[in-house]
C-alpha cells in the first residue's frame, strides 16, 4: 500500500474525532445547563354566560361568571366585569360557556322582554293562534310569514279570503296551556311578529274581523306575490272543484230553404155520356133502344 495514502487517512481520522469530541461537548452543556424561566402571560377577567340566555331575556349575577384568559387572546368588545352587563336586556341568544359581548346587550332602562330589540320605527304586534294556524308549532323566531285573513266582507258575497301582508318577521312564539271555553285544556300559541305601525293596524284590524292564518315561507324568499284574493264563490267554480260538464253538441248546419211546392189541381171530373131512349118499331114489334147523346149528335151531324 501506498505510504503517503495512509499518511492522508490517520490524518482524516484524527480530524474527524476532534470534531465529534467538540460537538459532543457543546450538546451536553446545553443540556446539563438549566433553561431560562419563561415570563408568565398577563392573564385578564372574561365575563361568560352560566346558562343559555335567550332573546329579552335580562341578565342577573346568576346567569354570567368570571374566567381567566390570556390578554392576547381576550374577545374584542366582551365584558371582563359583572357589572357591565348585570340587568341588561339580551338582544341576542347567548350560549352556555359563551363571552358575554356588549354589543349582544341592550342599555339598561331600555326595556324589558322584547323591547330592546325592536328597530327604531318599527313595532311588535302580538296575534293568538293555535297549532293549525300557526303552522302546526313550526313558527319559530327570526322566520318570515304571510299573513292570511278569512272573514265576511261588507261588500256580502260571502267569505273570502286575502293575503293582508307579506314576508313579516317572527319575534317570538310562546305556547302555554290555557283552558278552552269548555274547561279543556288546549296548547295556545301567541306569536309576536316585527311590523311598521301600518301593518299593526292591519293585524290588528284583520284579528278581529275574521280568523287570521299564518303562512311559512323561505326566509331568503323576498319576492311579494300579487294576489287577488279568493272568495267562496270563485273556489266552487274553479276547475276540479266539480265534475266536468259535457261538452255541448256541434249545431247541425242549418238545411236550405226547400222550394215552395203548390198543391197539383185535382184532375178534371171524367164526363159521363148521357144516354138517351129510343123507341124503334119494327112492324108490331116495339123495342127501346138506348142511345148516348154524342153518338146521336154525330148522327146528326153526318145526316
Amino acid at each position: 500500500m501506498d505510504r503517503r495514502f495512509l499518511i492522508v487517512l490517520v490524518v482524516s481520522l484524527l480530524f474527524a474525532l476532534v470534531v465529534s469530541s467538540v460537538f459532543y461537548q457543546v450538546l451536553v452543556r446545553a443540556r446539563s445547563s438549566p433553561a431560562p424561566a419563561a415570563e408568565p402571560a398577563e392573564m385578564r377577567d372574561l365575563v361568560v354566560a352560566a346558562k343559555p340566555l335567550p332573546v329579552g331575556a335580562t341578565v342577573k349575577p346568576d346567569d354570567v361568571k368570571v374566567v381567566k384568559v390570556p390578554a392576547a387572546h381576550f374577545p374584542k368588545g366582551a365584558a371582563s366585569r359583572v357589572e357591565e352587563v348585570i340587568d341588561r336586556p339580551v338582544v341576542s341568544n347567548i350560549l352556555l360557556d359563551e363571552p358575554v359581548h356588549l354589543g349582544r346587550l341592550a342599555e339598561r332602562g331600555s326595556g324589558l322582554g322584547l323591547a330592546p330589540i325592536i328597530p327604531e320605527g318599527m313595532r311588535a304586534v302580538s296575534i293568538r293562534v293555535d297549532q293549525v294556524v300557526g303552522v302546526s308549532g313550526f313558527v319559530m323566531p327570526g322566520m318570515r310569514v304571510d299573513v292570511l285573513l278569512t272573514g265576511n266582507p261588507p261588500d256580502g258575497e260571502g267569505k273570502m279570503t286575502v293575503t293582508v301582508l307579506q314576508n313579516i318577521q317572527v319575534l317570538s312564539a310562546d305556547q302555554k296551556i290555557e283552558p278552552d271555553a269548555r274547561g279543556q285544556a288546549i296548547n295556545a300559541t301567541t306569536v309576536t311578529l316585527l311590523v311598521t305601525p301600518q301593518q299593526a293596524e292591519v293585524i290588528t284590524l284583520a284579528a278581529n274581523e275574521g280568523r287570521v292564518q299564518l303562512v311559512l315561507r323561505n326566509g331568503t324568499d323576498q319576492q311579494l306575490a300579487k294576489t287577488e284574493g279568493m272568495t267562496t264563490a270563485e273556489l266552487y267554480r274553479r276547475p276540479g272543484a266539480r265534475p266536468p260538464e259535457p261538452a255541448p253538441r256541434a249545431a247541425a248546419p242549418p238545411r236550405p230553404p226547400a222550394a215552395e211546392t203548390r198543391p197539383e189541381p185535382p184532375p178534371p171530373p171524367r164526363l159521363v155520356p148521357a144516354v138517351e131512349e129510343i123507341v124503334v118499331y119494327r112492324g108490331t114489334e116495339r123495342k127501346v133502344e138506348a142511345v148516348s147523346r154524342a153518338a146521336s149528335a154525330e148522327a146528326g151531324g153526318g145526316q
